[in-house]
């Protein structure tokens, strides 16, 4: 199944049947800044419960990415937004994890490259980006009932009534090694310095954007990830998700 992003009069266009949604509606919300390992964390967090993964990072990315084919400049909301309804941004959910696709095309690991890292906060802050991939990112909830989604904006504007929110944190020394780890595993050279200050400009911008900013939403439980491993912070959600579940409460 494929969601695409809105066309260009705003409607959202939409493959697939809304009854394979559960009608056990469990939306699960991580939201918190690059490199405190949301998506990793999704994923198993995902598999534990059985949701179905939303990496809202993906599309911003993707977004980023058109930005740079098309040789729009990173400014220019409005241009970049006319292009997201050219040129569809789609999740496919028919493979696992879902890959986020641009006109019909796996992207890989081209929207983790650095051109696209340098970029794709100043194209996430456009109000006109946001709307479009926002009302891409409900529909998607609303054919997937059972879903765990994460970003910056997830617990805060995208499902402030999501069933369990939460907010990922990390030290940006802590973040930049993780990142800097990561892009050598792919075989990249990094300049370590330059990562960091990469990722302290990126929490600026998200952080100062006017829509949607990178903000702990009201009641989400933060978790702080220095010290903590992958799988300890995994166990920690699973647990608070299952006894809200349990209890028959939101977060």
């Amino acid at each position: 199944m494929k969601v695409m992003s809105a066309s260009s009069d705003d409607s959202v266009q939409a493959a697939g049947d809304p009854d394979r949604a559960d009608s056990s509606r469990l939306i699960v919300t991580i939201d918190g800044p690059a490199g405190t390992g949301k998506s990793s964390v999704a994923r198993m967090v995902a598999t534990r419960l059985s949701l179905t993964v939303l990496d809202t990072g993906a599309m911003y990315r993707a977004a980023a990415l058109l930005t740079i084919r098309l040789s729009i400049d990173p400014k220019d909301g409005a241009e970049i937004a006319a292009a997201i309804g050219v040129h569809h941004i789609e999740m496919d959910f028919d493979v696992e994890p879902a890959n986020v696709l641009l006109d019909g095309r796996d992207l890989g690991d081209e929207i983790r490259g650095s051109e696209v890292e340098s970029i794709v906060s100043v194209v996430a802050a456009h109000p006109e980006v946001r709307t479009r991939l926002v009302a891409v990112q409900r529909e998607i909830a609303s054919l997937h009932s059972r879903l765990v989604t994460e970003g910056r904006d997830q617990g805060s504007v995208v499902f402030p009534d999501a069933d369990a929110r939460f907010f990922l944190t990390a030290s940006s020394g802590v973040r930049a090694k993780r990142r800097v780890d990561q892009l050598r595993a792919m075989g990249r050279d990094v300049d370590p310095d330059a990562v960091l200050h990469g990722i302290e400009a990126r929490d600026r911008i998200d952080t100062g954007r006017a829509d949607g900013p990178l903000i702990q939403p009201d009641g989400a439980v933060e978790i702080e990830t220095d010290s903590l491993t992958l799988d300890e912070v995994v166990d920690r959600i699973v647990e608070i998700v299952e006894a809200t579940r349990d209890s028959g409460g939101g977060s």
